[in-house]
């Protein structure tokens, strides 16, 4: 009698999943979907419940994170010590040691082994507060700006190789916050593109600096750079016991990569390096895009932006299949001159062509703000918000960020955390601030999280009907049901062939199983 129950029981929770996946299919929300919202709204007004509900909500993919800046402090001073590096006191720095023989390092005046710092809470505490944005009160000299980009001169010198341990690290701190895939940004060393351009004098002739440049051998390190992700992948399973019975919750997070080019440097090592990310992403899969990195109010990213995106614009006309995102529009009034804020949004949108915006906070100060929103949303550009960064790094937050601004005037928008080791944050955080900070529904959080994955950069089709339309499956698996049994011959055919509708079905499965616990 029992176990009919049981069978009973599990019968009525998938046929309430049918239903309730139906009802969603076809625009409705279903009456679990109503309950979760319901949910929410009974804990808009508790901080702590709130962050418990969205912690355990599906959130997707998170599509802006910076790998090195995403581990936390603990985890570099850990590297450090691994690397025999030294630290410097009074600088709360990483420091080179003059000898690295035998079981420590030998360390320069006024530095210390990594090791040591265990056993000095003051400098392991001024340490963490160094690498990131804990406990930090701006002063005079030492604005938020300021303090965040220098953390990364502080922590740098960490050899690469820890690169799986980084990927174990941040794969399982998304599985914890149910984020199904990840896009990372991260480079492989590339020090030999300075020597590679060390002769190469810049002219407006890409094409043929282009061919220099490959003609010097500029492609010869891709190999080395797909090792590199080879190693790091298998050092990223082999912690995770990736593929074993007791496998960590992180072995089920798709990683995938985007190659950072960083523009505060000359003209001709960043197209250099624009022409590597380009060359590897036509030949390794897993890295699916390009990004220009680095302070935006930089003097060469300043200066020669225009110059960056019209690279762009001639990279992705001659590799039409690499994608594209950009970090633009991260300026505010006062970092710099008000001619400053014109238009890098625009250029990147018009001339560079790009997918995606990271950040774009100057919208409204642009030249014309309110055509380019509609070019946005016309072409369905999808903006990565970072909201803790934006405060942090910029001081705008509130009803002074432009979020509000991009929804209402049909712009796709996601939400990620930037650099969340240095913010000493989680994805989580962000959705919590969001909630908070602009009263979003919880529909609202459904589109920006499907959002994640439609305007990821994994192959393959949507699998909704329209972009941006969330209310109908494609043809192929409309009216079946995520979780709810096996999909049909078609569907199951059609999710093979997509990775990207392969995880928008595995995020429309957890939806039904979170809103079925309410």
């Amino acid at each position: 009698m029992r176990i009919a129950r049981t069978i009973a029981a599990i019968a009525a929770l998938v046929a309430a999943l049918a239903v309730s996946t139906l009802a969603a299919a076809e625009g409705e929300p279903s009456q679990a979907e109503l309950r979760a919202a319901k949910a929410l709204d009974a804990v808009r007004g508790d901080p702590l419940a709130l962050h418990d509900f969205l912690k355990r909500m599906p959130k997707g993919g998170e599509l802006h994170s910076h790998l090195h800046s995403a581990v936390f402090a603990e985890t570099l001073i850990r590297d450090a010590i691994d690397d025999k590096l030294c630290v410097d006191g009074t600088a709360h720095a990483f420091a080179k040691p003059q000898s690295a023989a035998g079981d420590a390092p030998v360390c320069g005046e006024g530095a210390v082994p990594a090791a040591s710092v265990y056993k000095d809470q003051r400098l392991y505490d001024g340490l963490i507060d160094a690498f990131s944005m804990r406990g930090f009160v701006p002063s005079e000299g030492d604005t938020g700006h300021d303090h965040f980009f220098g953390a990364f001169k502080k922590f740098g010198g960490v050899d690469p190789s820890h690169t799986g341990e980084w990927l174990d690290e941040v794969a399982d701190r998304a599985a914890r916050q149910n984020t199904q895939y990840l896009e990372l940004m991260a480079t492989p060393t590339w020090n030999r593109l300075n020597s590679i351009t060390k002769d190469v004098a810049w002219r407006d002739d890409l094409q043929g600096l282009r061919q220099e440049l490959l003609g010097k051998g500029l492609a010869d390190d891709i190999p080395a750079a797909r090792e590199f992700w080879d190693r790091a992948e298998a050092k990223r399973k082999a912690l995770g016991r990736c593929g074993e019975q007791d496998e960590d919750a992180g072995c089920k997070v798709a990683l995938r990569y985007i190659y950072e080019i960083f523009r505060n440097n000359p003209k001709e090592l960043v197209f250099a390096q624009a022409l590597f990310g380009f060359e590897l992403a036509s030949a390794d899969p897993r890295v699916v895009a390009i990004n220009f990195v680095g302070e935006e109010d930089g003097h060469d990213a300043m200066t020669d932006y225009e110059e960056h995106m019209r690279m762009v614009g001639f990279l992705r006309g001659l590799y039409p299949r690499i994608r594209v995102s950009l970090h633009a529009g991260e300026l505010a009034p006062g970092l710099v001159p008000p001619e400053g804020l014109c238009c890098h949004i625009r250029l990147a949108v018009e001339q560079a062509g790009t997918e995606r915006i990271g950040h774009g906070v100057d919208v409204m100060y642009e030249d014309h703000p309110y055509e380019l929103l509609k070019t946005m949303a016309d072409k369905g550009v999808l903006v990565e918000i970072n909201l803790t960064s934006n405060d942090i790094i910029l001081g705008i937050s509130g009803d002074r960020h432009p979020f509000a601004t991009y929804r209402k005037f049909g712009v796709p928008v996601a939400l990620s955390t930037d650099d969340a080791g240095i913010e000493r944050i989680d994805l989580t955080h962000e959705y919590v601030r969001a909630v908070a900070d602009y009263a979003l529904t919880y529909a609202d959080l459904k589109d920006i999280v499907r959002n994640s994955l439609d305007h990821s950069f994994l192959p393959g089709a949507s699998l909704w009907a329209g972009k941006g339309d969330y209310s109908r499956f494609a043809v192929e698996c409309r009216n079946e049901t995520p979780g709810g049994g096996e999909p049909s011959s078609p569907c199951a055919s059609f999710l093979a062939a997509s990775e990207k509708a392969a995880q928008e079905w595995e995020l429309e499965r957890r939806f039904q199983v979170f809103e079925a616990s309410f």
